[in-house]
């Protein structure tokens, strides 16, 4: 039988939406709180906020989000700013379009710059395996794994495709066993959950975690 709350330790419990609200937010971070997920992974304007009602909350933003092509200047602007307003954990976005150009140099540059102004941080590194062949998520795999970031991410959930068993199956396989794996998009059910963690998986963002492991515990009740 699953455990839930094991599970829902997992969760990055989150919401990115553009259009996300205050009151929203403010939902989203007690309900992290009172199923103790993991932290939450929220938009940066709303973390001081989040920060100061929740103390104690592990608390995520996002950088160079969704598209990853911001300049480095920026994302560097964007990390400071989220890590001074009190972020505990940066999820960044590389430069997809130069991962898939093969430079790997301004790929590793801007990865290099997050995790140097974050090195007391949590920094996972958003690569969006929906755009990537087999070869270049090895290489990103290993960009991630030598540059000493704590996690490598599928997915932004902006894509066309989100978190596959067998690209966790594959991370797994290429990146060195210290970095860990985050699987983000398109998971909605806890069964999916529950098999990226199986697969190799450590954390999982989602937004409907919480809604759904309500929804069972009220069912395993009736």
């Amino acid at each position: 039988m699953m455990d839930i709350r094991n599970l829902l330790s997992c969760v990055d419990h989150t919401l990115l939406r553009p259009n996300a609200r205050v009151i929203e937010v403010d939902e989203l971070c007690a309900e992290a709180v009172a199923w103790r997920t993991a932290s939450v992974c929220i938009p940066p304007r709303h973390v001081a906020r989040a920060r100061r009602l929740h103390p104690d909350l592990v608390i995520g933003t996002v950088i160079g989000f969704p598209l990853g092509y911001d300049t480095t200047a920026a994302k560097l602007a964007e990390a400071r700013g989220a890590l001074a307003a009190g972020a505990d954990e940066l999820d960044m976005v590389i430069d997809i379009g130069a991962a898939l150009d093969h430079d790997y140099e301004r790929v590793r540059a801007d990865i290099a710059a997050i995790r140097e102004c974050s090195s007391r941080h949590v920094l996972k590194v958003i690569v969006e395996t929906c755009y990537l062949g087999r070869d270049e998520l090895a290489r990103l795999c290993r960009i991630v794994s030598e540059l000493g970031a704590d996690y490598i991410k599928t997915s932004t959930g902006f894509g066309p495709a989100g978190a596959l068993v067998e690209d966790i199956r594959f991370m797994r396989e290429h990146c060195d066993p210290e970095v860990r794996i985050k699987a983000a998009g398109g998971i909605r059910s806890l069964e999916a959950m529950q098999q990226m963690l199986d697969a190799g998986a450590d954390r999982i963002g989602a937004s409907a975690a919480v809604r759904l492991a309500r929804e069972a515990a009220a069912a395993a009740k009736e």
